[in-house]
C-alpha cells in the first residue's frame, strides 16, 4: 500500500465519524438554544414573568431579536465551513467522498440548514415582521418568504454565500397544508393528528405513549415520536398566511378531536367494564 493510500485509508478511518460527531454536537447546541429563545418569546402569563425572570439578559424584543441573529449566524457559519471542510477534503483526496458523506449526513437529518429549528426561527422572523414590533427582525435573515405555488405552501429563505433553504410545509401524510405541526426527533414534520395517527395512538394519550418501534412515515426511523416539539411559531404564521383555510381547517380538526376523544373514552369505559 502505498503511502498516499494508507494516509487516505487512516483519514477516512477516524476523519468522518469524528466529523459526524461534531455535527450532532453543533446542531444539538443550535436546537437547544433555539428551543429556549422560541420558548421565552411565546411564553405568556406567570410562566413569561417566571422566565424573564430567570432570563436576565433577554428581557426584551432587541435582545431576543439579537440571539436570534446570533443563532442565524452561528448556523450559517457551521453550514459553509462544513460544505468548505468537504470540498477541500475530495480535491486533496481525490475523492466523492465528502459528498458522498453530506449525503449520508442529510439522510439522518443531522445538518443544521435541516433543523426544524432553523424553520422556528425563520417562522419567529416572519411573525415579528408582520407585527412590527421591532425594525432589526428584518435583518435576521436576508431574504425569507412563504409562497404558494398550486396550494403547495413552501418557506424560503436565501442565507449566505449562495445558500438557500427551502422547507415544504405539506403534510406527507394528509398531502395538505401542515396544520397544528410537529417535529418528529429525526426532523421531519408533519400535522399532529398525522402522526398520531402514524404512530397509532389517541389525542388523549399524545405522543410521548407512542410505541419506540413506531417509525417515521418519512425515513422509517424508530422511536421518533415520544420527543416530538410542537412548532407554534410555524403554526402562527400559517394561521396568519391562509386565514380562510386555517379557519375551514380548525372547525374540520375540532370535529375530528371531538370524535377521536369519544372513541377513546367509550372504548376505556368498554375495557373496565369488561364488555
Amino acid at each position: 500500500m502505498t503511502n498516499s493510500a494508507w494516509n487516505l485509508h487512516v483519514c477516512d478511518g477516524s476523519f468522518f465519524p469524528s466529523l459526524l460527531d461534531e455535527m450532532s454536537a453543533v446542531v444539538g447546541c443550535f436546537n437547544e438554544k433555539a428551543k429556549k429563545l422560541l420558548e421565552l418569546h411565546l411564553a405568556s402569563g406567570f410562566k413569561k414573568y417566571v422566565m424573564w425572570f430567570s432570563n436576565r439578559c433577554h428581557r426584551n424584543h432587541g435582545q431576543l431579536i439579537q440571539q436570534g441573529k446570533d443563532l442565524v449566524t452561528y448556523a450559517i457559519i457551521n453550514a459553509v465551513a462544513m460544505r468548505k471542510i468537504l470540498k477541500k477534503y475530495d480535491k486533496i483526496h481525490y475523492s466523492k467522498q465528502g459528498q458522498e458523506f453530506k449525503a449520508q449526513a442529510q439522510s439522518l437529518h443531522i445538518e443544521i440548514l435541516q433543523s426544524p429549528w432553523l424553520s422556528e426561527l425563520m417562522a419567529f422572523y416572519m411573525n415579528l415582521r408582520r407585527s412590527k414590533k421591532n425594525e432589526t427582525a428584518m435583518e435576521l435573515f436576508g431574504d425569507c418568504s412563504l409562497t404558494f405555488d398550486d396550494d403547495q405552501p413552501t418557506l424560503s429563505c436565501n442565507l449566505f454565500d449562495s445558500m438557500r433553504v427551502d422547507i415544504s410545509l405539506t403534510c406527507s401524510v394528509c398531502l395538505d397544508t401542515m396544520f397544528d405541526p410537529v417535529s418528529l426527533s429525526c426532523g421531519h414534520i408533519f400535522c399532529y393528528l398525522c402522526c398520531c395517527s402514524a404512530a397509532s395512538v389517541t389525542i388523549v394519550d399524545g405522543l410521548k405513549s407512542a410505541d419506540h418501534r413506531s417509525k417515521c412515515p418519512l425515513c422509517r426511523q424508530a422511536g421518533v415520536f415520544p420527543n416530538a416539539v410542537h412548532l407554534d411559531e410555524l403554526n402562527m404564521l400559517l394561521s396568519y398566511s391562509c386565514p380562510e383555510y386555517w379557519e375551514k381547517r380548525m372547525q374540520m380538526e375540532r370535529v375530528e378531536r371531538v370524535r377521536l376523544a369519544k372513541e377513546h373514552w367509550e372504548s376505556q369505559c368498554r375495557a373496565f367494564l369488561g364488555v
